[in-house]
């Protein structure tokens, strides 16, 4: 535990470096700045793409699991409350959610936003296909980061190297039909350590982080590291265990588990843990509006973690950590 503690305290204090300004020991945000819609949450940088984004982003198959109107609500709190990083997936509700952010979103404010999708292609033709198809039904030229979706394995890693998947990303980036690729995953930290192993061409990463992610295979202590010294722009997801937290067995749903929230941490502090580490944004998975501006709140009141509250939170867990509250991981 000596050398965790010492491990996550560096760690953590890498966060200030990834701050748009000065910041404390204890990770105090930069004021926030504003564009045409508002006043935006808190930015950081973004890896090597010399972008910032929000501290918080829209999970976009939440987007398409809602009813049209909720949607519609949940994107309009998102801008409303400073966010402006947005999530997707082809493979998300077959390609419903790109659809509804192509209707809802990018029409009226596609030059305002950070805008992303991924693809689960397995070889280079469908790879292709994929983009082509996601430009068209988000309803843009260009993506803002296009992502390998859900690398599982060291085999799924090496096949999908062996198909052009890989290749096929970095033309996207040279045809300008995206501008920065990346990787994501939620299964194993050794399938992240294959493809960084393998390759240096991604600006980002998608990634499981949160408070029982550090007791059992932990991607904190296995990848994070790895991005932060490459300068890839780290993208959070999972605060909650996609639904783990809440007793949950199921991809975002609650369940009859014993639950980490609210029994052994709130809310609140399980997004703040997230925030305290070199992360430049959180995707969130919003229900309904009601759960969208909750999360926007806890973003304007983050001013940092310090490093008794991050152990105290993490020895809460410890005994819950594995794999019926991280189900998703291998």
């Amino acid at each position: 535990m000596i050398d965790r503690r010492a491990f996550l305290k560096s760690l953590a204090g890498l966060t200030t470096g990834i701050l748009l300004s000065s910041a404390n020991a204890e990770g105090q945000e930069a004021k926030p700045s504003s564009d045409r819609l508002g006043t935006l949450l808190p930015m950081r940088k973004f890896g090597r793409t010399g972008e910032a984004v929000t501290i918080l982003g829209v999970g976009g198959w939440h987007i398409g699991e809602m009813a049209e109107a909720e949607a519609q609500k949940t994107i309009e709190t998102a801008l409303a409350g400073g966010v402006r990083f947005f999530d997707s997936a082809e493979s998300y509700q077959a390609g419903g959610s790109e659809r509804r952010l192509g209707k809802l979103l990018v029409p009226k404010y596609r030059d305002d936003i950070f805008l992303m999708t991924k693809t689960t292609a397995r070889d280079a033709a469908t790879a292709k296909q994929h983009l082509e198809d996601s430009l068209k039904r988000l309803n843009t030229e260009q993506l803002d980061l296009w992502q390998v979706h859900a690398v599982r394995n060291l085999e799924d890693v090496d096949a999908r190297i062996d198909k052009g998947i890989f290749d096929v990303m970095a033309e996207a980036k040279k045809s300008g039909k995206t501008r920065f690729i990346g990787f994501t995953g939620h299964t194993s930290p050794s399938a992240h350590q294959r493809v960084l192993e393998k390759s240096d061409i991604f600006d980002a990463c998608q990634l499981p982080i949160n408070i029982a992610d550090i007791s059992y295979e932990s991607f904190i202590e296995r990848v994070v590291p790895t991005l932060v010294e490459r300068n890839i722009g780290i993208i959070g997801m999972k605060s909650l265990a996609n639904g783990g937290f809440f007793g949950g067995s199921r991809h975002g749903k609650h369940g009859p588990n014993p639950r980490v929230v609210p029994n052994r941490v709130s809310i609140p502090e399980a997004i703040r843990f997230v925030w305290s580490f070199p992360v430049s944004t959180l995707v969130t998975g919003p229900d309904d509006a009601a759960q969208m501006q909750e999360k926007i709140n806890i973003a304007k009141a983050f001013s940092g973690m310090n490093e008794t509250e991050r152990n105290k939170l993490i020895e809460n867990v410890a005994d819950m950590a594995g794999t019926t509250v991280e189900f998703y991981k291998a």
